[in-house]
């Protein structure tokens, strides 16, 4: 890490779905950063990162003193490959949610086997998270049918239109909410996994990774920290689950 004079860095990744832009960013995750300078007495800067390779890069190099991140995959990568830190996680946690039309057939996971499946893109982190649960349950994705479409907002098309069974989607997305909006049916909400977490640079001293927790787990105790935690979706941070977020890429397979 530099000297302490300069600024520290809050990489924030909202994945592919997060369709933002670096100033739709800075302004956005400001209230997160601001309150990290106040309590850290160093100025914190949003730096926004499009690209999953450039993520992974900043944090190998150790370029970033915070990262924020979904999919969960990236800070968890952070934590096993690049010693950062664990800070905190959103909450509520996410899900893999197997949706199907109202009126399809299927009415059970005992239904699964030999239908049609519709999920994000193959090496996507949602992806691999239904195909965790899936396995899990007893169900081997790499013997069923499946269809891999680039966006999630294209999975309720695939099965709107027959194309598909059972589609796959993220708790967190805006395309399972619409889904649940339009009357149709969730048939199974996964085992949840930590969702959005926070990691912190290796050369982060274990006072400054406190406070930084501290602020995180405290946004939600007053009314301009609620409203940052609403545009973020989210209902809070917690600051339990570093074991559950170690053991993710191991049980995701990668």
């Amino acid at each position: 890490m530099a000297q302490d004079a300069r600024p520290l860095s809050l990489a924030v990744s909202e994945g592919t779905s997060g369709g933002i832009d670096a100033a739709t960013a800075r302004k956005k995750y400001a209230p997160m950063a601001d309150r990290l300078s106040a309590a850290l007495g160093r100025k914190v800067e949003v730096a926004f990162v499009r690209e999953f390779a450039a993520l992974e890069e900043g944090m190998r190099d150790g370029k970033f003193d915070f990262v924020i991140a979904r999919p969960s995959d990236y800070p968890a990568r952070g934590l096993r490959d690049y010693r950062y830190q664990y800070v905190a996680n959103a909450e509520p946690e996410g899900h893999c949610m197997l949706v199907v039309r109202a009126d399809s057939p299927v009415k059970s996971f005992a239904d699964l086997r030999g239908k049609t499946f519709v999920l994000p893109e193959e090496v996507a982190y949602m992806t691999r998270f239904c195909r965790a649960e899936l396995r899990d349950k007893g169900i081997d994705l790499s013997k069923e049918s499946v269809f891999y479409v680039r966006e999630q907002g294209a999975i309720p098309f695939g099965l709107e239109k027959g194309i598909a069974d059972v589609g796959g989607l993220a708790s967190y997305s805006g395309a399972v909410r619409k889904w649940r909006e339009s009357g149709q049916r969730i048939l199974h909400e996964s085992v949840g996994q930590p969702y959005m977490p926070v990691v912190g640079h290796p050369g982060l001293s274990p006072g400054d990774i406190a406070k930084a927790r501290q602020v995180l787990v405290g946004l939600s105790s007053d009314e301009a920290g609620q409203a940052f935690l609403r545009q973020l979706g989210i209902t809070g941070f917690s600051a339990g689950e570093e074991d559950r977020l170690r053991k993710l890429l191991g049980w995701l397979g990668v």
